[in-house]
């Protein structure tokens, strides 16, 4: 049996192993890869201490990390995915699609994943205008009018990156305000290309057998409006990875886990869980670090009172 399980390769998990080396608790961390959502960031520029960075190279400096630190005691078990998480005997039990591990104290730090855009036409045309990734995807766009669904960082820092090679961006926004830092919004908003429409509610994404456009309703005017483009980039939030924790752990309505902000506690003695998964009400690659560090150093306590 394991000292700890740690599930999830983003910045709360790095962090999180990172500190189990140094305090030489017997690990195993879990994940299908390492670095998380921000990976296919073309640039971070909030990463404390790095002015800017690739999501790419961040991801690659989690892994230098851990490498360097992790010795005997830290474990990856990298390409694997966690389907459920059960209390057994005097510890817990994480089962994955190819093993399984045990160990007296769980971290759950497994992050989320993109939300779908919830339209008629998404799914038809995922793939075929419609996509989740500008990294992947945006020179695919060069020289397109695209679109951009989607007001938090995210959204404009996506914006950002299309302004690069497409002829240009519109940005929508369901809500008045934007949920993007200030510096942000004004940076990528005065570009001459760049449009932003707010208080708008999508309605269709358009198309035969390539996207030709999305309509959308005026929030203001409930008037409905069609854009005309051939990609539509969707940042519409994200969904907690937590359906293999549900019935052991308490969630809050999203299906976040509810933890103690003061140590990231869950519902179960034994269990901490840090960073997007969590009902953490801001959630940032700082804060993910943060919180896995947190939950490590009250980890590691509980351990050696057991």
């Amino acid at each position: 049996m394991h000292d700890l399980l740690i599930i999830g390769g983003g910045p709360a998990g790095v962090a999180a192993g990172t500190y189990a080396a140094r305090k030489l608790l017997k690990t195993v961390l879990i994940a299908e890869e390492i670095g998380g959502q921000s990976s296919v960031s073309e640039g971070i520029e909030n990463w404390i201490g790095t002015p800017k960075i690739r999501g790419i190279d961040l991801a690659k400096s989690f892994r230098t990390h851990l490498d360097a630190v992790k010795g005997e005691h830290v474990t990856l078990a990298l390409g694997e995915r966690v389907t459920a998480l059960t209390k057994t005997g005097d510890g817990f039990t994480a089962t994955t699609d190819k093993h399984e591990y045990t160990a007296r104290a769980v971290l759950i730090a497994s992050g989320a994943g993109r939300r779908k855009l919830g339209v008629p036409g998404a799914d038809k045309f995922e793939n075929k205008g419609v996509t989740y990734c500008a990294s992947c995807d945006g020179p695919l766009f060069s020289g397109a009018d695209v679109i951009v669904v989607g007001g938090g960082n995210a959204g404009f820092e996506t914006a950002a990156q299309l302004l690069a090679y497409a002829k240009s961006v519109t940005l929508i926004h369901r809500h008045k305000e934007f949920k993007a830092d200030a510096v942000t919004v004004e940076k990528v908003s005065a570009h001459p290309n760049m449009r932003v429409i707010t208080h708008t509610e999508p309605l269709e994404v358009l198309g035969e057998n390539f996207v030709t456009g999305m309509s959308y309703t005026d929030k203001d005017t409930g008037e409905v409006k069609t854009l005309n483009a051939t990609g539509i980039f969707v940042e519409a939030g994200v969904i907690p990875n937590t359906a293999f924790a549900e019935g052991l752990v308490t969630f809050d309505d999203f299906k976040r886990i509810t933890v103690d902000p003061r140590n990231q506690r869950t519902s179960v003695e034994g269990v901490w869980a840090a960073g997007d998964c969590t009902d953490e009400l801001y959630h940032q690659n700082n804060i993910a670090a943060g919180d896995g560090v947190k939950a490590l150093e009250d980890i590691y306590l509980w351990i050696k009172k057991q």
